[in-house]
């Protein structure tokens, strides 16, 4: 048999996911894959009876719906307060995990260097090495998980063909300054670099924080790719409906990836989803409210336990550390805490580059009760000190 691509040697399957299947064998609670246990809103499955029975039930345009293209941009362009045109600024893809491998293959070459802050999400490094870009990693320093400017200009001297920023952060929760973001913009200006951004928490933003678009900072849009997508918005991450916000040049490239790629979105789900574009200002706010008081529910519980934490800024994850256990396999851990406890978590070593095993990552989009019995659950721990 032939060997098989030697890429691939270099990043294993998502532990993420695997983190899901662990939970199921053990029928424990999943707090380690980010999605909700609770419904859509109801307008968007209103939408979604409609459609089964009207369509459409074909290829929609490649690059989007032309209607969930102009629906999407005018809720951008409100929020990101810039002009997005639907037709030269917007392609829709199969989540933002398409989005971000559209944008790193339509801007790097073989051999181009990529800087990834580290904790990332796992799938940066995938699609760094999938590109055929080299990663260079520059550490977000706890507790605040902020960077060191000098270390990131060292990074940039590298010459890198773009930086990947996830915005408000996960694996950590951290919502980048404007000051950061400003000091961001700038080196990219510098050094000639496009900036990846993955914004998919975009609206799940915790008082007194706020998220500043990058592309929206002075002469930024044109070097600046935005992914995000609708899964976390809408309570829908299995419809896989996500897009990149870019400049008409780079949407052109992006396209021709996307083509080939996915073809393109489903487009009854586009249709559905409109309904959620939609929505007035009210949905967004009392979003971010549905989510504070979930955070505060879930962080109390810790407190109660014991347990340590870095306290998220936005998106809905919480890094937990678990030194006090023992474990120098937080994979080993993981799995335990799943079997024997009744909750699953992801290790952490999956977001850090290095030796780093003293950390697991819970997320609390679930449903109040849900969240209880997880932390009733975790009480157990208490057992194990």
């Amino acid at each position: 048999m032939p060997k098989l691509s030697n890429r691939l040697d270099w990043f294993s399957e998502s532990v993420i996911r695997k983190m899901t299947r662990i939970a199921n064998k053990y029928g424990s609670i999943n707090l380690s894959q980010g999605f909700p246990d609770f419904d859509p809103p109801k307008a968007i499955l209103e939408g979604l009876k409609e459609v089964a029975n009207k369509g459409p039930h074909q290829y929609s345009v490649t690059w989007g719906a032309q209607n969930f293209r102009e629906k999407l941009a005018l809720k951008q362009e409100k929020f990101m307060g810039i002009h997005i045109n639907p037709d030269e600024n917007v392609l829709v893809t199969c989540g933002s995990t398409e989005a971000m491998m559209c944008a790193m293959m339509s801007v790097c070459n073989p051999g181009d260097k990529v800087i990834v802050f580290s904790p990332f999400y796992e799938n940066y490094t995938a699609d760094t090495i999938l590109s055929g870009a080299e990663p260079i990693y520059v550490e977000l320093k706890p507790p605040a998980f902020n960077f060191d400017k000098e270390e990131l200009r060292s990074a940039f001297k590298q010459n890198p063909k773009a930086l990947i920023l996830c915005n408000p952060s996960n694996p950590t929760g951290k919502v980048f300054t404007k000051e950061e973001l400003l000091y961001i913009g700038s080196l990219a200006k510098e050094y000639d670099t496009f900036v990846i951004t993955d914004e998919v928490y975009e609206h799940i933003i915790f008082k007194p924080y706020k998220h500043t678009y990058l592309a929206a900072l002075e002469g930024m849009f044109e070097r600046t790719i935005s992914c995000s997508s609708l899964s976390k918005t809408y309570s829908i991450t299995g419809w896989r409906l996500g897009y990149i916000i870019a400049s008409k040049e780079v949407i052109e490239n992006c396209k021709k990836v996307h083509d080939f790629l996915t073809v393109g979105a489903a487009s009854p789900l586009q249709e559905a989803a409109i309904k959620g574009l939609e929505f007035r200002d009210e949905y967004y706010e009392e979003l971010n409210n549905t989510y504070e008081k979930k955070r505060k529910l879930f962080l109390d519980g810790l407190d109660e336990i014991g347990l340590k934490y870095y306290e998220p800024q936005g998106a809905y994850y919480v890094m937990v550390d678990i030194s006090e256990f023992g474990y120098d396999d937080d994979y080993k851990f993981c799995e335990w805490l799943a079997q024997e406890i009744g909750v699953a978590a992801v290790p952490g070593s999956s977001f850090f580059r290095g030796n780093v095993s003293n950390y697991i990552r819970f997320h609390f989009a679930k449903k109040e009760e849900t969240l209880k019995e997880a932390l009733k659950r975790l009480e157990k721990l208490k057992e194990y000190r």
